[in-house]
């Protein structure tokens, strides 16, 4: 009981600490508008960002971009997870499927994904398809890098257990090798989640098409600053958000953490 009400302790300490530091942060952002410290096309004042804000999601603008971006951030994501953890167990349990792919995830992995940009575009268009193939492409390396390692490292003698005990290899993969990947799946998929929404964040301001990064590259050219920075808080809050929820969903599956939930 001492040891939960501390833990608790400790978070709500944690969560005070990070509201002070960022209602400072906003204090000195308005009084520095309001000083006009610098014009107001380059920082626009917090309560003006907010009633923009207010009104763009009114209108429905700003949550339906939004929904279009996150569309495509977790459609790429998705296809990411299926490619990455399927290959990863397959690279992990075939030599020569190993022997082919492994110099491409060597390859592919460290490449700045957003200088493909340009080909997805002539591929596949400005559309959605574009952005979600570049997501997947972007996310599915880490996935099948942590899924090939979790993989590989089962201990072999529960995997010989399974089979003497009659199991067939596609059981094996099922009930043995991808619940014991789980916890590094979960820790790739949490790392892939802000690569996803960047990724199509950038497409969707070189490409257009439509999202969060398209008007926000739109208001730009236009010095609508208020826009500008209600679109970009709005980008914060939202990887925040996501984050937040993985380690929820985490706390709620014990067995996708490291420690097995302990």
């Amino acid at each position: 009981m001492r040891t939960d009400a501390a833990e608790t302790s400790q978070s709500m300490a944690g969560t005070l600490r990070s509201i002070i530091s960022v209602a400072a942060v906003l204090m000195a952002w308005e009084i520095a508008a309001r000083l006009k410290l610098t014009p107001a096309l380059f920082l626009p004042a917090v309560t003006t960002v907010a009633a923009t804000f207010v009104d763009l999601v009114s209108d429905g603008s700003l949550p339906l971009d939004l929904a279009v971006s996150l569309y495509r951030a977790f459609a790429g994501l998705a296809l990411a997870s299926v490619v990455g953890v399927t290959l990863g167990i397959a690279m992990a349990r075939s030599a020569w499927l190993r022997w082919l792919f492994d110099p491409l995830v060597a390859l592919g992995f460290p490449a700045p994904k957003i200088a493909f940009i340009p080909i997805f575009i002539l591929w596949f268009g400005i559309e959605s398809t574009s952005k979600i193939l570049l997501v997947a492409f972007a996310c599915v390396f880490p996935m099948v890098i942590a899924t090939y390692n979790a993989a590989g490292a089962v201990n072999r003698t529960i995997i010989w257990s399974a089979l003497s005990l009659g199991s067939s290899r596609h059981r094996l993969i099922l009930r043995v090798i991808l619940p014991a990947c789980y916890p590094r799946i979960f820790a790739a998929l949490r790392v892939a989640v802000p690569v996803a929404l960047i990724t199509t964040f950038t497409c969707e301001m070189v490409a257009g098409g439509g999202g969060m990064g398209a008007t926000l590259m739109y208001s730009q050219r236009f010095f609508e600053s208020p826009t500008v920075f209600a679109y970009i808080v709005t980008m914060l809050a939202v990887g925040l958000l996501l984050d937040k929820a993985m380690l929820a969903l985490q706390a709620y599956f014990p067995a996708w953490r490291d420690d097995g939930g302990r």
